[in-house]
């Protein structure tokens, strides 16, 4: 068998791999093409802390006032709460890090039990976070990408009918 070895030469045209991908997008290593380097997250994209900060303001000041969603909240001051959405939230689009650090893995429906999330309850839920997410006047893009992981995470935590 031979085998041949890039002695350094010409970098090796762009394969299927870089088909449709600008060549000023492809850093070239020594001898072969990498991939693009993206430098925005979503969490960066979308405004990082300040976009989640008034997501939770907006959607919390919406359950203060409800007499369905408001007991599911036992904390007299709704401000910890706030702050774990925020920092769950932050952590999941690819901000910091500090909602694993301070509470461990997420658990979402182990947290959730305590509480009967009917399908009522999710459909509140879901106005209050409809409108918070519309607050942002995020583009088209990131609304329905944001707007798609919270309408499936609300689902996936009924757990009483």
């Amino acid at each position: 068998m031979n085998e041949q070895h890039d002695t350094g030469g010409s970098p090796p045209a762009a394969g299927p791999a870089h088909l449709g991908q600008p060549v000023a997008n492809l850093r070239p290593v020594g001898t072969h093409f990498d991939q693009p380097s993206y430098t925005e997250n979503f969490y960066s994209a979308v405004g990082g802390h300040p976009t989640f900060q008034k997501l939770v303001d907006v959607f919390y000041e919406a359950v203060a006032d409800d007499e369905l969603l408001r007991p599911m909240y036992p904390e007299e001051d709704l401000g910890p709460a706030k702050e774990r959405l925020r920092m769950f939230l932050e952590q999941y689009w690819g901000g910091p890090k500090t909602y694993g650090e301070t509470r461990g893995h997420p658990r979402l429906r182990m947290r959730h039990m305590p509480f009967e999330v009917t399908p009522q309850a999710r459909d509140r839920w879901l106005l209050h976070m409809r409108h918070a997410v519309e607050s942002l006047q995020l583009s088209p893009l990131h609304e329905s990408t944001l707007w798609d992981y919270l309408e499936r995470a609300a689902h996936s935590m009924v757990n009483s009918a």
